[in-house]
């Protein structure tokens, strides 16, 4: 049954206050805070990338406290083993006397999960989170287990750093719903930071997120309207960014070696269904697909040699494909 937008009302306020609650926690990031959010209401994970010291692990912290789920924060580092995210059996001595291997959780058995810095762990522990992210499940010696719900891996990187880093596996990266790019804050910004925020700290929480009110947040996502025609230009707006598609750009065919997979056009109508959410609007629109259309791909096609060297980067190539291809099919 299609929402009104007075039915809807009551869960964008909720979304604003969440979003109003970040900003004042943390300063000068309100996009960032928004597309989180949208990431959060789709059920996806996001990767945070930017620059040492610019909040990305300290939103992450912020929005575990902000909601009253379980939150576990994982250093990556290259010693780190699959076995310290995804536990193992350990032997323990019963009271009878008896000798048994009993399960032991590892950091990821909680519903939000911190991946900092997750590009300093080695290819072989990043692949134990492939699993978990895709199958909300992990799999150890023939014994699948469950993962709590809701659950959400929120990494962070440095995109700066090569020495002790391993790069993120496109198959892992494309299980990311989105990639944002967090930067620096302005003068004025920063002013406020150090005459308000003794030692950059930020202040808590003045109230938190129930699994109640976050389930009736679901809920309202699950009844977004996704109209044909939005789903169609969601399609032909993924199709047109493979090479050699039919409906590929020159640009694309020039440089780009793979586009995306299917999971960034499901990705891209989650997405847009929270933005038509948080605008407190009960369809989706061709608007919302636009504003979410850039942190959905940007991290999903993949760029040949020509492009770095012409230093074409995947934003320029989004923005060709959103100003060339026409929300309505001819």
């Amino acid at each position: 049954m299609l929402l009104t937008p007075e039915q809807l009302l009551p869960q964008q306020q909720l979304a604003q206050k969440i979003l109003d609650e970040l900003n004042r926690i943390l300063l000068g990031h309100e996009e960032v805070h928004r597309l989180l959010l949208i990431g959060i209401l789709s059920r996806g994970h996001v990767l945070l990338e930017g620059l040492p010291g610019v909040g990305k692990t300290a939103l992450v912290k912020a929005l575990g406290q902000l909601f009253d789920l379980e939150f576990k924060r994982i250093q990556f580092t290259p010693d780190l083993l699959p076995s310290d995210i995804l536990g193992g059996n350990i032997l323990q001595v019963s009271p009878d006397g008896r000798r048994e291997f009993v399960f032991q959780p590892g950091a990821i058995f909680a519903n939000i999960v911190l991946a900092d810095e997750i590009n300093r762990a080695s290819p072989k522990t990043q692949s134990a989170m492939l699993e978990a992210m895709q199958e909300r499940c992990v799999t150890l010696q023939g014994e699948t287990r469950k993962l709590p719900f809701p659950f959400f891996v929120l990494a962070s990187q440095n995109p700066i750093e090569l020495e002790g880093t391993y790069p993120i596996p496109e198959a892992q990266l494309d299980r990311f719903l989105f990639k944002l790019e967090v930067t620096g804050v302005d003068a004025p910004v920063l002013a406020q930071i150090i005459s308000q925020r003794r030692r950059g700290e930020p202040p808590a929480p003045t109230w938190h997120l129930t699994p109640e009110q976050l389930q009736g947040l679901f809920d309202a996502m699950d009844a977004i309207h996704l109209a044909e025609p939005v789903a169609d230009y969601i399609a032909r707006l993924v199709a047109a960014g493979h090479p050699q598609n039919a409906l590929a750009l020159p640009e694309i065919n020039q440089y780009v070696t793979f586009g995306a997979s299917p999971r960034a056009a499901i990705a891209l109508a989650e997405a847009a269904r929270a933005a038509a959410l948080l605008d407190g609007r009960p369809t989706v629109g061709f608007d919302d697909v636009k504003s979410v259309a850039l942190p959905v791909l940007n991290h999903r096609l993949i760029l040949n040699y020509q492009a770095k060297l012409e230093k074409i980067t995947t934003a320029h190539l989004i923005n060709l494909l959103l100003e060339k291809t026409s929300p309505t099919a001819l």
